[in-house]
């Protein structure tokens, strides 16, 4: 087990600050789980284990996508707290997986409170447009924006640095059933991620390749999925020049026409 310094903990703030004003902006998917866990490692000094958290964290929420005013789990705080509960227990990182999901959830309900509290800027928002009065404009959204920004770094500080002796002793008072029982859910969240992600983007001319990476992964032995990603690669690849050379021929044939549009 390993304690994180003050210094850390107000590291681990302040790059939640420029997180969350990325997931507010949604600008450059900073937010994703498997680039939080590994800042968070590189903070600790403990790098393996933030890019282990990140792998297993992104799977989990890889079906996780705001869309207008739905707030999925928040994964900037599922991922640092993957990493810190991690380091700071001595558990694997599939179990710290749901230990962390209380953060997130926190932090969904904390930005959906924003989302309903904010409105009443609206009005104010309105009357400044109306009178082109644009500095206001700017002011109200970096406003609105710092306040969640610093709220991340006051979460992620509270959670991660004050908190971490608590959880540390609620970590060792587990019996080994629940320690167990955690490990179990923390292995089923990446694939449930994955079935979520393939819910929405799974087409039927894809089978064949999910069936591919299926058989790759579950029947041939090799020591890493590195082989399984190239694979993948390859497929990508494929289909990426196989769909341009089919562009041609798809603009040609509606250049021809048929029936009545002929010519148009």
């Amino acid at each position: 087990m390993h304690s994180i310094t003050w210094l850390q903990g107000w590291e681990l703030a302040v790059m939640a600050v420029v997180l969350g004003i990325d997931f507010w902006l949604e600008s450059l998917f900073l937010f994703r789980p498997i680039i939080v866990c590994t800042l968070t490692g590189l903070i600790l000094g403990d790098l393996p284990t933030g890019l282990i958290a990140g792998g297993l964290t992104e799977l989990a929420f890889a079906g996780l996508t705001p869309a207008g005013g739905t707030q999925p789990p928040n994964p900037i705080l599922a991922g640092v707290m993957t990493t810190v509960i991690a380091y700071t227990t001595g558990i694997e990182a599939k179990t710290a997986i749901g230990l962390a999901l209380p953060f997130s959830f926190l932090m969904q309900y904390i930005i959906l409170l924003y989302y309903s509290s904010f409105s009443f800027f609206m009005g104010r928002a309105d009357k400044y447009a109306e009178e082109a009065d644009t500095r206001a404009f700017i002011r109200l959204n970096i406003l609105t924006t710092a306040i969640v920004a610093l709220t991340y770094g006051v979460v992620v500080f509270f959670s991660a640095y004050v908190a971490q002796d608590a959880m540390q002793m609620l970590v060792q008072s587990m019996p080994a059933w629940l320690t167990h029982g955690f490990e179990i859910a923390g292995g089923i969240l990446p694939g449930v991620g994955f079935g979520m992600l393939l819910k929405v983007m799974l087409k039927k001319q894809y089978v064949p390749y999910l069936i591919a990476g299926f058989v790759f992964a579950s029947f041939i032995q090799f020591s890493n999925l590195l082989p399984v990603a190239l694979v993948g690669t390859a497929f990508a690849v494929y289909e990426y020049f196989n769909g341009k050379n089919r562009l041609p021929a798809a603009y040609e044939t509606g250049m021809k026409g048929d029936g009545p549009h002929e010519g148009i």
